[in-house]
């Protein structure tokens, strides 16, 4: 049976709770178009986000890893589509390091897309009545950090897919940020069932608008 690989964050900046993981373990064990679904959690550390995962790549050699991370402030699940290689910390990760300016891979390209079906993926969440879109940015914290180590990794494996979503607050942490978008997560773990499904089984990306103007 085929594995897909899907990681979320401990909680991080002062939160009890990351949503990443909140939902991605409840989808331990799953199994989804015949494949097993796998949940591991990260630490919000740079670095050591990337040794983790890059160990249960290799440990359990999954068709698809999908990574989860939380995004305080955003309406809707956001499908990366990029990720750069800096790391630039507004804040410090959980061990206290809040590296600027800082290659993830030194001497490694700018940037690496992702390799998921991302506008089908946005597609299928809006026909679910999900509120969904491709963001042209993961940051320069520990999820963009995870996203680009784990691309740059598979591009050994192109048989793999691989990418990144953000999402929402859960209602319960939108409470403590008045004015703060949330998403219930039962929500969220219907659209990441509906992401992996895409996922496996679209060969080609649709070719759909998916920009911004800023």
């Amino acid at each position: 049976m085929q594995t897909v690989l899907i990681t979320g964050f401990e909680p991080f900046g002062g939160e009890t709770v990351n949503p990443s993981w909140e939902v991605v373990k409840l989808l331990d064990g799953t199994i989804i178009d015949d494949c097993r679904v796998v949940a591991r959690q990260l630490p919000c550390v740079f670095g050591e986000s990337l040794e983790v995962l890059n160990a249960a790549i290799d440990a359990l050699q999954p068709s698809v890893v999908l990574a989860i991370g939380q995004a305080g402030g955003r309406v809707d699940v956001t499908v990366e589509r990029v990720a750069i290689n800096v790391d630039d910390a507004r804040i410090p990760d959980n061990r206290g390091q809040q590296p600027v300016d800082v290659a993830i891979v030194p001497d490694g390209p700018a940037a690496w897309f992702s390799t998921l079906p991302i506008k089908a993926m946005v597609a299928a969440l809006r026909e679910a009545g999900i509120p969904a879109s491709v963001s042209q940015t993961a940051g320069t914290f520990v999820c963009n950090h995870v996203m680009y180590g784990v691309l740059h990794k598979l591009a050994d494996w192109p048989e793999v897919k691989g990418g990144f979503i953000h999402i929402p607050y859960l209602p319960e942490q939108a409470a403590a940020h008045p004015g703060a978008p949330s998403m219930a997560a039962q929500t969220v773990k219907q659209a990441l069932e509906i992401a992996i499904t895409v996922a496996l089984r679209q060969a080609h990306d649709i070719k759909v608008v998916g920009g911004a103007t800023h």
